[in-house]
């Protein structure tokens, strides 16, 4: 797994000097689902792909930006399902954005995940991995070089509310959530990147990160294998929950296909419970 990890540092470097120097525009290519493909996409993608092909451990590559799975290795004991550059759209105007990763041993099914790692692209290069067993830890780059800064541990109840999908496609129970959590004093922090958001509650103690099912998305936009249980097993380590719309938890999820997705919702304990009393779930 150290390779792996390792392996993840020299891609953040690589894929933080794409975004700063690459073409920002369109290519004449699309993803998996049927969105436009950036540049910065297919550039990080090839980053990744490349960096795990000569990682002898790792069995396969499921990449968000292809369709399929990608055999590396027959006697490989992992496989790597990555998001490479998530919120790739708001690097034309300078806003952060990140790299998801999934690491499964065997099928792949929530249950299967051994461990996650994302890299936040901002100001600084930040990287947080997490395995079973241990709260999630904390790395910058400097100079080249991940130092570890702290291990990660969420409060009880946070400040930070970060509301995904558009308001118009809610239903009127969500709404309701939320206007409920902004009475309470929470404060809106939510910039349309997953990982930066995410990343942000993670270090600031606490908070809701919600993306539910929409009217026009019933079965949400993000997907399963790539940015839903990498983050939900993050959040679950660091002590807090990660739930869909039913109240299961996140890290039971079987996805039929590479490509599915799910509502999601990851917070502290005490937003998580507000969130199943609005919605009307079993305890």
């Amino acid at each position: 797994m150290l390779t792996i990890f390792e392996t993840i540092e020299k891609i953040a470097i690589k894929i933080d000097h794409a975004i700063k120097t690459e073409d920002l525009g369109y290519s004449d290519t699309e993803n998996t689902s049927g969105e436009d493909q950036l540049k910065l996409d297919v550039k990080s993608d090839y980053i990744v792909e490349k960096a795990f092909k000569d990682i002898s451990i790792v069995k396969s590559l499921v990449s968000e930006e292809k369709e399929g799975v990608l055999e590396l290795h027959d006697d490989g004991k992992y496989t790597i399902c990555y998001d490479p550059l998530d919120g790739s759209s708001l690097a034309d105007v300078n806003l952060s954005v990140g790299s998801i990763f999934g690491i499964y041993e065997g099928e792949l099914k929530a249950e299967n995940l051994v461990a996650s790692a994302y890299v936040v692209y901002g100001p600084r290069i930040e990287l947080v991995t997490a395995r079973k067993g241990s709260k999630p830890k904390h790395y910058r780059a400097q100079e080249g070089l991940f130092n570890f800064i702290s291990e990660i541990t969420l409060d009880e109840k946070g400040k930070l509310n970060a509301p995904g999908g558009t308001q118009q496609n809610w239903s009127e129970y969500h709404k309701k959530f939320i206007d409920g959590l902004f009475a309470e004093g929470y404060r809106l922090r939510y910039s349309g990147g997953m990982v930066p958001d995410l990343h942000q509650i993670l270090l600031k103690g606490g908070g809701i990160f919600s993306y539910p099912g929409t009217s026009d998305k019933p079965d949400g936009k993000l997907r399963q294998l790539f940015e839903v249980i990498p983050f939900a097993f993050m959040y679950e380590q660091a002590g807090g929950q990660a739930i869909n719309e039913k109240g299961m938890r996140l890290m039971e999820l079987v996805p039929n296909h590479p490509h599915d997705t799910s509502p999601c919702f990851f917070g502290s304990n005490y937003e998580v419970t507000k969130l199943r009393n609005a919605y009307g779930m079993k305890a």
